[in-house]
């Protein structure tokens, strides 16, 4: 194993060791402290690779796991993965700090808290790395996981449990989705791996899977990165500690399905369906959730839905940078890269100020006990660091200077223009609609962000309307994160192309190979001169101050809107809906009854058996090979059904019991005549220990009486009887008429050679069979241990306790 490997496995291990942290220091000791090493270390690891990656040089390890089915961990190292890595490693141990000032270790489950962070931090960064479309399928559907537990962390609160099911149902739904393409493209490459398949472009876009693999990939990044419609289950993911939060809706969770529209846009870009599926889906979500957000009440609402909208955005690039991978474009490719060069730019710069507003909302929360910012007013004289941390993170999201969101608006801009000016793909008259979307979602980003800093900050103070009684500035620990991230935010806009030369270009290249990442179009620079991208960022800010300022008069405008076509309600009713129709189609075969139970089974099994034997011609009856049969067969035989009988028409439990035992005892008998020792000892040592267990059993239980049934009851019962009994014989019958394969006996037939045992039975049973047998006995035993804890859990003083 390599220490690629080791980085990648660090947060699953480290995990293991939480409860036994957490239970012997708690008391005095934080466990975020052990925690916090491990993205820290991750973080350290990327960096030293950032001068390597840069220069164009890739890792690529590979490390068995499921050799058989071609199944390896292997790792890959590039741009695009080094950026992510940074990020989620980075924003990760900024988010661990934060944590430790946020959750109390006298009131929190720290031991899970953080065992699910690691998971999922781990799960994000295997995902990210992984060269094996299978293994990132599974590190994928990881992070749904480790998700809805972060989500449903208060589990007592019926909203965060709510909220945890509706991600986990949505993100999980498009991840089998991803599954089902992600394996069509192994289909049509003969390969799991991501570089392979992207080596074998040219045939995989005339396949015939290439749309149902797109559809389909495509479905799993809309709904895990939170785009329309699929966007209803981030505002309810804010349920979860504002750790959680800053952590998977800035830096990790929602950034994954950006990653993996990044990652395979060199296996659909270049496609028209590619082009405006991704880019018409984000700019269509950027307006969603930029108009969503300024009717929210909540700071933390208000901040997912500035998500979405941010996510949006950052995919409606990708979308138009994916021109650049068409052949035959010529000068145009830098062009169109550009956008996926702003769209990379602008995701880093996301994870700074959305990680920093997420933490200044919990500290707003922490220390007063509410995020309604109609309750809020006033605390710029009391926390004035807050504020300051605040206004930073909110101008760069507003994409003012002198911050990074104001370069990667301007850039985003660009980007919109660039798909007006050059069309492509057809539909023209849409991407002219870009730059206008565009600019009206950028106005209200606008005033969204305004809403962020000046209704809690501004104002008046009122003390009487907030559930705590003291209001102060935050210890410096919740401070410490932020602040630095607010010291990013400022750095990159002053020295951007250092960023954009070590950590962007190369992520660059990794999404568009064939691009010149030197070429003068990607120097980013603050000043342009006058130009269309700067006079629509002063539209944006005097249109913005203006709706700002008057949004009591036009912000009801919304409520005509009725609130029974909105998604959330759709999905919420339709979600009661289905539990309704399903519960009521339940308790109507769920009786309790076993007799009825045993009749869906027997009915079941009888018309999918006799169906497959009448569509596949499988009644042949050929008895032609048959062995002869002797008197004494025709004799066990009689017996076995007076035997039978018996059991079923005595009205004596222990003659029943007896009669049974004596048709297991004459099938031992058969064993004997057919020359099976071993399986005639078997069945005699079974059926004896069963027959006695009945006795002992059924001994102390009243004498079965008689009593008067409708007919019709015991019709049923015989019509399924003999439906049954036919439809086993027949299969019989023709199992052993025709063989449609080659018989698995000759397999065993060298059983000396192969296991070194001179019985066949003995070795099926031990060797060919063994890993069958041990999980037969790990059930016996996990049965076991479960009936040893309901006794010694029962209630003592009981009428089950003898004692």
């Amino acid at each position: 194993m390599s220490l690629f490997h080791m980085i990648l496995l660090l947060p699953f291990i480290a995990a293991i060791f939480v409860p036994i942290i957490y239970k012997k220091l708690n008391s005095t000791f934080h466990t975020g402290w052990y925690v916090i090493l491990v993205p820290f270390i991750i973080f350290v690891y990327f960096l030293k690779h950032i001068p390597a990656i840069a220069n164009g040089e890739t890792i690529f390890l590979s490390m068995s796991w499921i050799p058989s089915l071609d199944i390896n961990f292997d790792v890959y190292l590039d741009g695009l993965s080094l950026m992510f890595g940074l990020i989620i490693s980075g924003v990760g141990t900024l988010v661990v700090m934060y944590s430790i000032f946020y959750m109390a270790k006298e009131r929190e489950a720290l031991h899970n808290f953080y065992i699910y962070l690691l998971m999922f931090m781990g799960a994000m960064l295997g995902l990210v790395c992984s060269d094996n479309v299978l293994v990132l399928y599974t590190l994928w559907e990881l992070t749904s996981v480790s998700s809805f537990l972060l989500i449903a962390y208060w589990y007592e609160r019926k909203r965060s449990r709510t909220g945890a099911l509706k991600a986990m149902l949505i993100t999980v739904f498009g991840g089998l989705a991803m599954l089902a393409g992600v394996i069509m493209l192994a289909i049509i490459n003969d390969t799991y791996s991501l570089q392979e398949i992207m080596a074998n472009v040219e045939n995989i876009h005339s396949h015939s899977l290439f749309i149902p693999a797109m559809a389909l990939i495509l479905l799993g990044a809309f709904t895990k990165s939170a785009q329309f419609p699929f966007s209803i289950w981030l505002p309810d993911a804010m349920e979860a500690p504002t750790p959680v939060s800053a952590y998977l809706h800035s830096a990790t969770m929602v950034k994954a399905g950006l990653y993996l529209v990044a990652r395979m846009s060199p296996i659909f870009g270049g496609s028209s369906i590619w082009f405006w599926l991704v880019a018409g889906i984000g700019i269509i979500t950027l307006i969603y959730g930029s108009i969503r957000a300024v009717r929210q009440t909540d700071l933390k609402a208000l901040l997912a839905f500035s998500t979405i909208s941010q996510l949006g955005l950052i995919m409606s690039l990708l979308g138009v940078g994916s021109a650049a991978l068409t052949s035959g474009i010529g000068d145009s490719k830098e062009i169109f890269a550009f956008a996926i060069f702003a769209a990379l730019f602008h995701l880093f710069n996301h994870s700074t100020f959305k990680g920093l507003l997420f933490m200044v909302v919990g500290i707003i929360d922490h220390e007063t006990g509410t995020r309604d910012i109609r309750r809020l007013g006033g605390l710029m004289a009391i926390m004035p660091i807050t504020f300051t941390i605040a206004l930073i993170g909110s101008l760069s999201m507003a994409g003012l200077p002198p911050f990074n969101g104001f370069l990667s608006k301007e850039m985003f801009f660009t980007g919109m223009l660039t798909a007006s000016d050059n069309p492509i793909f057809g539909f023209n008259g849409l991407t002219k609609l870009f730059p206008f979307i565009a600019w009206i979602a950028s106005v209200f980003t606008f005033i969204y962000c305004f809403m962020l800093f000046v209704r809690p900050f501004f104002g008046t103070f009122h003390p009487e309307r907030l559930p705590k009684e003291k209001t102060h500035e935050a210890p410096i620990g919740m401070l410490l994160p932020p602040t630095i991230l607010g010291i990013l935010v400022v750095l990159i806009f002053f020295v951007p192309n250092l960023l954009a030369t070590y950590i962007i270009k190369p992520a660059l290249v990794a999404v568009v190979p064939s691009v010149s990442a030197t070429h003068k179009l990607f120097e980013i620079k603050a000043w342009h001169g006058v130009n269309t991208e700067l006079l629509m960022t002063i539209g944006v800010i005097i249109f913005g101050l203006l709706l700002f300022y008057s949004i009591k008069k036009w912000n009801i405008a919304f409520r005509i809107y009725p609130e029974k076509l909105s998604l959330n309600y759709l999905y919420n009713a339709g979600m009661e809906g289905m539990e309704q129709r399903f519960a009521s189609f339940t308790n109507r075969y769920m009786t309790g009854s076993i007799r009825h139970y045993l009749l869906y089974i027997l009915i079941f099994i009888t018309l999918v058996q006799i169906s497959s034997l009448i569509i596949f011609d499988g009644l042949k009856l050929d008895l032609s090979s048959n062995a002869d049969y002797s008197i004494y067969d025709v004799g066990i035989l009689v017996a076995m059904v007076i035997a039978a009988l018996t059991t079923l028409f005595t009205t004596n439990r222990i003659t029943a019991i007896v009669a049974l035992g004596a048709v297991g005892y004459l099938v031992m008998m058969l064993f004997v005549i057919f020359r099976a020792p071993d399986l005639a000892l078997t069945q005699m040592v079974v059926e004896t220990a069963t027959t006695v267990l009945f006795l002992l059993c059924f001994y102390h239980l009243p004498k079965l009486g008689k009593k008067l049934e409708k007919m019709k009851f015991k019709l049923v019962n015989l019509l399924i009887s003999i439906c049954v009994g036919i439809t086993v014989t027949l299969m019989t019958l023709s199992a052993s008429g025709h063989k449609l394969f080659t018989p698995i006996s000759e397999f065993f037939e060298n059983a000396y050679e192969l296991a070194g045992a001179n019985n066949i039975v003995n070795a099926i049973l031990v060797d060919f069979r063994g890993f069958d047998t041990m999980l037969e006995i790990a059930v016996l035993l996990i049965a076991g241990i479960g009936v040893y804890t309901l006794i010694k859990l029962r209630p003592k003083g009981s009428e089950y306790d003898e004692t």
